[in-house]
């Protein structure tokens, strides 16, 4: 259900968040987390590079971390409420498949 899928996210960016946060990322989470919803009215990643005081290759690069590291806590988070290993697979899909829309 949708309700269970918006849970499941939100727990994995509570996750996501707690890893940034203690190794003192805190900062580049909160810039970096508006890039993985696709509300109209987010700054551009050369803002949010502005802000950071980085380059905007580095916050894209910064980004594509972020974004690995959140699909790979999503497919344990995934794994732990699935009771068959193969449906993980079709979970994740789904889930990406919104990701990247």
């Amino acid at each position: 259900s949708d309700l269970w899928a918006l849970t499941l996210l939100e727990q994995v960016l509570t996750r996501l968040e707690n890893e940034y946060r203690s190794a003192g990322n805190a900062k580049l989470f909160d810039c970096l987390k508006e890039f993985l919803s696709d509300e109209p009215g987010r700054r551009s990643q050369a803002e949010a590079a502005a802000e950071l005081g980085m380059t905007e290759n580095a916050v894209k690069q910064a980004f594509h971390r972020l974004r690995q590291r959140y699909r790979q806590l999503l497919r344990d988070e995934i794994a732990q409420t699935v009771a068959v290993p193969g449906d993980v697979e079709d979970e994740l899909r789904h889930f990406i498949s919104v990701l990247q829309a």
